[in-house]
């Protein structure tokens, strides 16, 4: 057993016995680090003679093979922790990982539904589900996407107060992040929804507490939970027949990208979702632009074609 490889296994028994770590992560210390070892023995070093130079050398190589950002981070962080004790126990002066960091990844788009399946799950009637559970939820898929609410704004919905949907004016008033209001126009599809569920809502079968503000319920007469209306929103869109299925984050992701899409307003898309900065509201040009690129690649006669 060569110097190296018995300084990796007693790193190895120490997070295993001392420090308690699970076995599945051990296991992956162990891969990261016989990389790390494989690279030494390449470059002619001793695991305890590696500088900072080769460390990034080897991010450099890993980056150019092809591997991720957060697959690289990782990796840095076995090897940071393994010299971390190496210095502990007096073996290396320094931590030649401490101040290596990885590539960042690009940030990936968010996923939004085509405007043909977003009305297609809007349009969607469960005929197996109660009347009253099928105006709830139909009435919740409308305001996801018809306003572009977070989860948390529309369970924070009152049937009136301060974060209220006006149904003669046709507004939505809602409570975002960092406790700022906006105001959201409310279209005539969730209008008409939102009537249809305020019609039921008090005929579950544990009627609402008298004074209960909330707008959505669940079965028990409470505020419906943010993890009920992921749930409930999932089951739609299987029982409606789309490929993928749907959170209601997408759902927001799709009124954003559809409204850029037909208005090419960002500003107005970055008031209409509450942003505070405008880069955020951003990302929306990038799917706006897949949407142009894929419309371009059907249409145009010069466009290269696939296969």
């Amino acid at each position: 057993m060569s110097a190296g490889t018995d300084l990796v296994q007693r790193y190895l028994d120490h997070v295993r016995y001392e420090k308690r770590l699970a076995q599945r992560t051990v296991a992956l210390y162990q891969q990261d680090l016989q990389k790390l070892s494989e690279n030494a023995t390449r470059a002619g070093i001793e695991l305890t003679r590696v500088q900072n130079a080769h460390i990034r050398r080897w991010v450099a190589q890993m980056h150019g093979g092809g591997r991720s950002g957060r697959g690289i981070a990782l990796i840095l962080s076995g090897w940071r922790g393994f010299y971390a004790w190496l210095g502990r126990e007096g073996l290396v002066p320094s931590n030649p990982v401490q101040d290596v960091r990885a590539p960042k990844s690009p940030k990936p788009l968010p996923k939004a539904l085509g405007v043909d399946d977003a009305v297609k799950l809007a349009e969607h009637h469960d005929a197996d589900a109660d009347p009253w559970t099928e105006a709830r939820d139909a009435a919740m898929v409308e305001l996801l996407y018809g306003c572009g609410l977070r989860v948390g704004e529309l369970v924070g919905l009152d049937v009136a107060g301060s974060s209220y949907v006006d149904l003669q004016a046709g507004e939505a008033h809602v409570l975002g992040k960092g406790s700022k209001r906006r105001m959201v126009p409310v279209g005539s599809k969730a209008l008409a929804a939102l009537r249809r569920w305020l019609d039921v809502r008090g005929q579950s079968a544990a009627p609402p507490a008298t004074g209960q503000p909330a707008l959505f319920l669940g079965r028990r007469g409470g505020r419906i939970t943010a993890q009920t209306v992921w749930q409930r929103v999932k089951l739609r869109s299987l029982k409606s027949g789309l490929a993928t299925p749907v959170h209601p984050h997408m759902l927001r992701h799709s009124f954003a990208s559809h409204v850029l899409q037909s208005s090419s307003d960002l500003r107005a898309v970055q008031e209409l979702l509450g942003h505070a900065n405008i880069t955020t509201t951003q990302v929306y040009t990038r799917l706006d632009f897949q949407h142009l690129a894929k419309a371009y690649d059907a249409a145009h006669p010069r466009a290269r074609r696939k296969g």
